[in-house]
């Protein structure tokens, strides 16, 4: 394992900008690798793309953390939200799967804040392109027709994290999603972080048992 191949690289789709984080181990291997498709929050949205590191999955990496998984972490435009740009997130990882030697069947999604709620949209909007989603602390939208929309989703693995004393985006919504989810016959988890506010992810991707979960969730399609 090497520090240097730590650091994430950056290219650009059609309309996003995006990092791309590679295994320290995939030029070495031919197997073909899991893939996380990470939503940042609203403070990380603009032209730079330092800035999608400041939090989650890329903060971690950044940080020197090898993940075994192929990792994309797009740009959300200033003044936009991740809701316009479903297909475009759809493209990317598209993309990637034809570029990269990707598991498809191993592809999962997870956003934290304004990437939760993105997780909720691109997941329901595409509901066969992941095998699992963990959307954190995310807003429940009015415009997914809540609760028809989620019947998309009723037979995918999700695990949602939120903290109870959250002044932002308060518990309700992750709870709206979960209670849906189950009306569908979902089995869905739901962790509540007990007096945490708004930063409920920091704890939940250091949490190794996410990805252990993540991992244990795969489709059955042929690539």
């Amino acid at each position: 394992m090497h520090a240097e191949s730590h650091v994430l690289s950056h290219k650009k789709s059609v309309e996003l900008p995006y990092l791309l984080y590679l295994p320290d181990d995939y030029e070495n291997s031919e197997q073909d690798v899991p893939l996380i498709l990470f939503l940042h929050g609203k403070g990380e949205r603009g032209n730079t793309l330092e800035a999608v590191k400041k939090h989650g999955l890329p903060k971690k990496i950044e940080a020197g953390e090898d993940l075994p998984f192929i990792v994309i972490a797009p740009q959300c435009p200033l003044n936009s939200n991740w809701e316009f740009h479903l297909s475009a997130l759809k493209q990317l990882v598209d993309s990637i799967c034809e570029s990269h030697r990707v598991d498809i069947n191993r592809a999962y999604l997870t956003g934290l804040s304004m990437g939760g709620s993105g997780t909720w949209s691109l997941a329901t909007e595409y509901p066969d392109l992941f095998a699992a989603i963990i959307p954190i602390c995310g807003v429940y939208n009015h415009w997914l027709n809540y609760p028809e929309r989620l019947e998309s989703i009723k037979n995918t693995p999700v695990w949602c994290f939120h903290g109870d004393a959250d002044p932002i985006v308060p518990l309700a919504h992750s709870q709206a999603m979960i209670d849906g989810l189950v009306s569908y016959g979902n089995n869905p988890k739901l962790t509540v972080y007990e007096g945490v506010t708004h930063d409920s992810w920091t704890q939940t991707y250091n949490n190794p048992e996410i990805y252990e979960w993540l991992l244990k969730h795969h489709r059955d399609i042929k690539k």
